[in-house]
């Protein structure tokens, strides 16, 4: 028995230092290819091209199998849809027989054959929206530098980049991503400059390959930054002449540009109310000038200004009056919840209660909020959740998904919208399971129906497989789909409920330390700060309880929600605890649906997250079988640092509140390991790197 573990022990090591994998395939890692014909429509494209080169790269079918490729018009079929039946994958346009293609390899690779089916896209428009500056830094980014942009003194192409940009525009593509939006929302003017135009369009050039088209997002005051006039005044005939003209021109040099995406009024960014316009009259103005050229305007919901009301009502009250107004070009894009990308929220109220109007979902796949890349977070759960909620605008069934996809509301445009979390890093998401959060998202841009429980299983089958260089067999038996597959699907799955549990647990919210948004601060309160970019504004613990009241006695956010939602949310018997003091100031000795006491509840949760992150460590430690070593031992640094940083926000957080509450921690939880006063010292960022 001890020389058989000694000798798998050796098998193991010798294994892992043979092989390595910086994850920079993807989940389009290659075996070898078997031969394949393949029958296409006789009018060529660069879409159809790629599609041809995937099947010819990638074919793992019968050898020799003649696949047909099919143009034809089919009532069944939407554009970019597909069907596939046998051997044949019939489509209405190029992009959907490259859509098919993928979704053919795909099955392959998953071990499933030749699919038969219909598949149609939720979206029409799919998008990423990267937040990438012109001096090549990425905002909020953590994979390292721009994939696009390393500084205006720098525009030239290399074929470095144009590799790069191939790879990704495929990675998109074999998700069905259809856009991508290649600078910050917090735009630079010079964004438009022509130089910086030229180099847009050698990206955009690349991504049309894969059928992606390429978006710009604009500065509002880009006519007096860039144009030099004294007002961007969006009703101001010259400020709609300098856009137009502006247009005119990047339609010159990207025939296919898809259009604007604008921030406005918003975190001190320019925009139509700075001259008593509205959000209508600012979108419509640039709607206009694009709707010759088939261009659409994405305006930002993301609004909130110095106030003394709820900052989490701000974006209703202000498009709600406007709903109606914006041209059929503009789509309003709202963030899933009303507060900021937060681990738990309700969803935006916004969703569902503009009926005339088209409303776009943006989702945050960069894990600004969710442990940057340092945490291993799976985000599809969450996203599920938003899209999977009943807004009861037409009934009950008006999912967010159906009120944005065009299911119910008769828009011209249906469209959603990712953050990306792509960079210059070798497995360009920084944390080799954030990988799987970029895959998430675009397969539910596609499908807003798919369950978590697929979309894990397809990523880890698709990326943890026999193509590591293992045991041939090792992805089809037993040994893996028991000792890998189940065990780290399972801690995906349960990963974004674990980083609730120790960090904002009960509805508690937007208690981070300042600027870099990672690690506690429930604290963080300076004198000359806005109150609503300070914690306190959120959990307003006291001595008489924690939590913000937003029914009627407090700030009466909740009557935003269509009935019965308002008055479920209301209800302490019936709002759910996920959004308990979301909704509700409540006092310590609250008792909560457990019998515990609200503060025993939180020790309990808190506890509860930073011993499921330990596990995590179990579960990972015991599949290096099945893992190569750059990968397995790249990861279980990063478990090590999630573990330390979820200790940290227990005891930050439970010491801090304990302030108010002046309740012991219960005897049978383990106590904090730091003291307050270190940790209100220290950068949270740097707590992990002891």
């Amino acid at each position: 028995m001890k020389i058989n573990f000694i000798l798998t022990l050796v098998l193991v090591f010798l294994i892992q230092i043979s092989y390595a994998d910086d994850g920079h395939n993807l989940w389009l890692r290659r075996a070898t290819p078997k031969p394949v014909k393949v029958v296409s429509p006789r009018k060529s494209s660069a879409v159809l091209e790629a599609a041809i080169a995937e099947l010819k790269q990638n074919w793992q079918g019968e050898a020799e199998a003649t696949i047909s490729l099919i143009l034809k018009a089919d009532k069944q079929l939407k554009i970019d849809g597909f069907k596939i039946d046998g051997n044949n994958i019939q489509a209405v346009n190029d992009h959907g027989l490259l859509y098919g293609v993928y979704e053919l390899l795909r099955a392959q690779h998953l071990g499933k054959g030749l699919p038969k089916i219909i598949s149609n896209p939720s979206y029409q428009l799919r998008i990423l929206n990267h937040w990438d500056n012109l001096d090549g830094s990425v905002e909020r980014g953590y994979a390292g530098k721009s994939l696009f942009w390393r500084g205006e003194s720098d525009l030239a192409v290399t074929e470095t980049d144009r590799k790069l940009w191939h790879e990704y525009a495929r990675a998109n593509a074999s998700i069905g991503i259809n856009g991508s939006v290649v600078n910050n929302v917090n735009a630079s003017p010079r964004i438009l400059d022509i130089k910086n135009l030229q180099r847009a369009k050698e990206i955009a050039d690349i991504l049309r390959l894969y059928g992606i088209k390429t978006y710009l997002s604009a500065n509002f005051s880009s006519p007096v930054r860039l144009g030099g006039l004294k007002t961007s005044d969006p009703l101001d005939p010259e400020v709609k002449d300098w856009w137009a003209r502006k247009t005119k021109e990047i339609y010159s040099i990207i025939p296919d540009f898809g259009g604007f995406l604008i921030k406005a009024n918003s975190e001190g960014q320019p925009g139509p109310q700075d001259f008593g316009r509205t959000h209508a009259d600012g979108a419509n103005m640039l709607a206009d000038i694009l709707k010759p050229y088939g261009g659409i305007l994405m305006w930002r919901a993301f609004v909130y200004s110095p106030t003394d009301k709820d900052r989490a009502g701000q974006s209703y009250v202000e498009f709600m009056p406007l709903d109606g107004q914006f041209r059929d070009n503009v789509i309003i894009q709202v963030k899933n919840g009303p507060i900021d990308f937060q681990p738990r929220e309700p969803f935006s109220a916004l969703f569902g209660a503009m009926k005339k109007t088209a409303v776009m979902p943006e989702f945050q796949i960069t894990q600004e909020y969710l442990g940057h890349s340092f945490q291993l977070v799976f985000l599809s759960p969450m996203w599920e959740e938003v899209l999977m909620s009943d807004t009861y605008q037409e009934g009950p069934g008006s999912t967010v998904a159906r009120t944005t996809d065009g299911s119910i509301f008769n828009q011209k445009y249906s469209a959603i919208a990712g953050v990306a979390n792509a960079g210059l890093d070798s497995n360009w998401t920084g944390h080799h399971f954030a990988q799987a959060n970029w895959y998430a998202f675009g397969r539910l841009a596609w499908n807003n129906q798919l369950k978590s429980e697929q979309i894990a299983d397809e990523w880890l089958r698709l990326t943890f497989s026999a193509l590591d260089g293992k045991s041939p067999e090792a992805a089809q038996n037993a040994s893996w789909e028991t000792n890998f597959l189940k065990p780290v699907k399972q801690m995906m799955l349960e990963s974004r409920e674990v980083a609730v549990n120790y960090s904002m647990p009960l509805g508690l919210h937007h208690i981070f330390a300042a600027n870099d948004h990672y690690g506690p601060g429930p604290w963080y309160a300076p004198r000359n700060q806005r109150p609503d970019w300070t914690p306190p504004y959120y959990h307003q613990a006291s001595a008489e309880g924690v939590g913000f009241n937003r029914t009627k006695t407090g700030s009466n956010t909740v009557s935003q929600y269509k009935e019965p939602l308002a008055s479920q949310f209301s209800d302490l018997a019936n709002v759910s605890e996920d959004y308990l003091l979301w909704f509700h100031h409540l006092p310590w000795d609250y008792k909560t649906k457990s019998g515990r006491l609200l503060w025993d509840e939180l020790c309990f949760r808190y506890d509860s997250g930073v011993k499921q992150v330990r596990n995590f460590q179990v579960v990972w430690d015991k599949v290096r079988p099945f893992v190569d070593e750059q990968r397995f031992a790249d990861t279980q640094r990063r478990l090590r640092r999630q573990t330390r940083d979820a200790q940290i926000w227990k005891d930050g957080c439970l010491l801090y509140f304990q302030q108010f509450s002046k309740l012991e921690i219960p005897v049978e939880l383990e106590r904090p390991v730091h003291d307050l006063n270190y940790l209100q010292k220290i950068k949270p960022l740097a707590i992990g790197e002891w």
